[in-house]
Parts: structure tokens; sequence; C-alpha cells
């Protein structure tokens, strides 16, 4: 799952449908070619991002629950 603008996507539906003329789009797995994302600003964006992080973590039976931080020093 990703959040990009990289490259341009279609937008679903049809091929009369106009084009969107921003690259703002997310994949929802590595395989989906992207869905088209409005963004609006960055504090937007995170909540959206995280949302679905939370989402796939349900899905797949795996807890958000932070288990251990370790501070790594240059």
């Amino acid at each position: 799952m990703g959040f990009d603008n990289a490259h341009g996507v279609r937008a679903a539906g049809s091929r009369l449908k106009r084009q969107p003329e921003a690259s703002d789009h997310w994949h929802r797995t590595q395989e989906d070619p992207g869905r088209p994302y409005e963004f609006k600003d960055a504090d937007t964006l995170l909540e959206d991002f995280f949302r679905e992080v939370r989402r796939i973590l349900t899905d797949r039976g795996i807890s958000e629950a932070v288990v251990k931080v370790e501070e790594k020093r240059k």
C-alpha cells in the first residue's frame, strides 16, 4: 500500500472519462495499478495513509501496538 505521484493513473470506469491533471494516487496492494487520490494537505494525507495502514493490519489480524522502540545512533 502506498500513496504517490510518481506516475499518472487512469480514472476507473470508462475510456471516455476525463483523465485527472494531477498524478496523485494510491495503491491498495503491490499489484494495484493505482487509484486517483485528491491531495488536500499533508495532515489529510497522513491521516489517510495511517487509516489504510490500520485497515491492512486489522485485515491481517496484526496488532498495531508498538512492541519495542530502539534508538539507533550514527
